[in-house]
C-alpha cells in the first residue's frame, strides 16, 4: 500500500482515503488495484495488459491516453544505472505520467509549485499519476526491481 511522507511536517499518511485527499489538490490520483490472484508471478506483458484491460480503458477515457504498455526493470536491465540516473533527478514531462505498479516498489518525490516536497512510496497494486509540468523525480527501491503498466 502507498505511503505519503511530508518530511517538512514530519508526517506520514497510510490511510487510502487520506492519501487520496492529500494528493487531489496536486492533481494526483491514487487508486489501489487488486494484484493477488489476478495474474501469475510469471505473467507476460500481454497477460498483464489483458487482466487490467477494464481499468486501463477507464483511465484512457478519463485522461485521453491512447496507449498502455508494461515496463520491466530488474538488476539485469542493460544500462540500468544510466537509465535510473535520468529519473532520479528533478524533471517534468509535457504529458501526464501514469504508473500502476504490478511488482516491486519505488518512490515518487513530488515538488509542487506552491508547497513542500513530499514522497509517495508505491508498491504492488498502487496507481498514481504525475500531472504534466509537475516537478518530480523517482527512486527505485533497494532491490532495483519493478514492473508497472504505463499509460500515455
Amino acid at each position: 500500500m502507498a505511503i505519503v511522507r511530508i518530511q517538512k511536517e514530519n508526517r506520514e499518511i497510510t490511510d487510502v482515503e487520506e492519501i487520496r485527499a492529500y494528493l487531489a489538490p496536486h492533481g494526483i490520483w491514487y487508486e489501489k488495484w487488486d494484484v493477488e490472484g489476478r495474474i501469475g508471478a510469471d505473467a507476460t506483458n500481454e497477460e498483464i495488459l489483458t487482466a487490467y484491460a477494464p481499468e486501463i480503458e477507464r483511465l484512457k477515457a478519463r485522461g485521453g491516453f491512447v496507449t498502455a504498455d508494461v515496463i520491466n526493470v530488474d538488476p539485469q536491465t542493460p544500462n540500468l544505472d544510466a537509465m535510473l540516473n535520468k529519473f532520479n533527478k528533478e524533471h517534468t514531462h509535457s504529458e501526464d505520467e501514469v504508473r500502476f505498479t504490478v511488482r516491486g516498489s519505488g518512490v515518487f518525490h513530488i515538488h509542487p509549485e506552491n508547497g513542500s516536497v513530499f514522497a509517495i512510496t508505491v508498491e504492488s497494486g498502487d496507481l498514481i499519476n504525475v500531472p504534466a509540468g509537475t516537478k518530480h523525480w523517482f527512486d527505485l527501491c533497494s532491490d532495483r526491481n519493478i514492473r508497472c503498466i504505463r499509460l500515455f
